[in-house]
């Protein structure tokens, strides 16, 4: 007689389980295919599309163990967390944190929460786990703080005020949430064609953060098949920014650089920042709610948007000029979300170091009494022809302008017509498909007399399709 065994479950780490969300929002692949491809059950599927957002946080916090399989909560969470916070500013000040000490500080915290609770070693060896605690090499960094280690719980907005003036220039980050009609066309804009950009650099103009867009839907069609490592900017899938995982990205950043930045946020922000954890090497500097300076300079907002809407422009007139009798409204409607990042990461690039340094200067974020001299029109994209400077000036601030009503095709398409979804994805680009296009654009510059410095990138290009069709 056969005795029936019970099914081993499959349980996933945490590492998988940020797998299995790519690859939903990537492939479009059903719940139940990426079950099969990961040996789970669909329901299991579900429920991490369900936690979604906590799994993200962990991911994104750096402190999460990546390769548990199971969260599992401790009973005292309010001890853990603020243990976790000592340990972090211990570790900022190159204390040595031994086993015993951390016991004793969680029994002093137990007792200050007047909760009754005695750590053991077994109880320390799962926090531990639980936070991705390691005792090793220490970084010694030499912060702001203040001399005494903050009380438990309290977060970087509730301590001692700090000012510019505790920062070296290149340690002051800008930021600024700027609305863009990322397909719009001189006269013509569409309110749903809008996404949201947010740019981040230092005071010096030495470092600009990768650019993050807030997106219209969480798949555009034109992902489909796109490695998300391939991104030129990162892409949010709802409209607006999310502050809390790109702020813990941005202080992982740096705590690996064993740096500490203070970064100027406008002050409706901070509002919707109330209620969040403190960061340990990013602090925040709220602007004043009276005051006029923006916490990124106007003129770098304005610099990118005008080097955007000129590679757009650009884009579009190419369309022209291959289909005869197209408008620039037509060409604009197929303009998508990917092109869109690939532009918005091109502009930001083209914003010039030394006009970010001049700007922070001029708004008084930066010491320096008179900004450097500059040439401010070698600093900004010619005027396209066709449009005089006063035009181009307009349409560089299109989303101060009321948009009109549309419709935006490329995010909306044909998705409820179930039947036709899949057929109306383009097939995805073969290697012999990369190699036959190196060899047209190649053709294509050896007849239109290329520079010889244009050769060189597109050599640099040629060879990384090369050595990408060998893997």
């Amino acid at each position: 007689m056969e005795l029936s065994s019970k099914k081993k479950l499959h349980a996933l780490s945490l590492a998988e389980k940020i797998q299995v969300l790519e690859l939903l929002d990537e492939s479009k692949m059903s719940q139940s295919e990426v079950a099969r491809r990961f040996q789970v059950s669909q329901p299991q599927i579900s429920r991490i599309c369900k936690n979604k957002e906590k799994l993200l946080a962990d991911w994104c916090s750096g402190t999460a163990n990546r390769e548990r399989k199971r969260k599992r909560e401790s009973k005292y969470s309010g001890i853990d967390e603020a243990l976790l916070c000592w340990y972090h500013i211990a570790q900022a000040k190159a204390w040595d944190v031994t086993g015993p000490m951390l016991l004793h500080k969680a029994k002093e915290l137990a007792d200050i929460m007047g909760q009754d609770f005695v750590p053991s070693i077994g109880w320390l060896v799962r926090w531990k786990r639980r936070n991705n605690v390691g005792f090793g090499a220490r970084h010694v960094l030499a912060p702001p703080f203040p001399p005494e280690p903050p009380p438990p719980g309290l977060t970087s907005q509730a301590q001692p005020p700090l000012s510019l003036k505790d920062f070296s220039p290149e340690d002051v980050f800008g930021c600024a949430k700027v609305p863009l009609l990322y397909r719009a066309v001189p006269g013509r804009a569409v309110a749903c064609d809008q996404v949201q950009v947010l740019l981040c650099a230092n005071s010096r103009g030495t470092e600009k953060r990768r650019v993050l867009v807030g997106g219209l839907r969480s798949a555009p069609r034109c992902f489909f098949g796109v490695s998300s490592e391939a991104l030129p900017a990162s892409y949010y899938p709802d409209p607006g920014i999310p502050w809390s995982e790109w702020l813990a990205q941005f202080d992982q950043d740096m705590g690996q650089q064993g740096r500490q930045v203070a970064l100027l946020l406008a002050a409706q922000v901070m509002e919707e920042l109330e209620g969040l954890p403190g960061f340990h090497h990013v602090r925040l500097l709220p602007l004043s709610a009276s005051s006029t300076t923006p916490s990124l300079p106007g003129s770098v907002v304005w610099a990118f948007k005008a080097h955007y809407r000129h590679r757009l422009l650009g884009k579009l007139t190419a369309v022209q000029s291959e289909r005869d009798g197209t408008s620039l409204a037509e060409a604009g409607a197929g303009i998508t979300v990917l092109d869109a990042l690939h532009m918005v990461a091109a502009a930001w690039a083209k914003v010039p170091p030394q006009l970010i340094l001049s700007s922070f200067i001029q708004e008084g974020l930066a010491p320096g009494k008179t900004p450097p001299s500059s040439d401010k029109d070698s600093e900004m994209p010619p005027v396209p022809s066709g449009l005089s400077q006063e035009e181009f000036s307009r349409f560089v601030d299109l989303e101060g302008e009321e948009p009109g009503p549309g419709v935006c095709k490329e995010e909306m398409g044909t998705d409820n017509e179930e039947g036709s979804k899949m057929d109306s994805f383009e097939p995805l680009p073969t290697k012999a498909d990369a190699l036959r296009a190196l060899g047209t654009l190649r053709r294509w510059f050896e007849c239109n007399g290329t520079s010889p410095e244009l050769f060189e990138k597109f050599y640099d290009c040629e060879a990384e399709v090369e050595r990408l069709c060998c893997l």
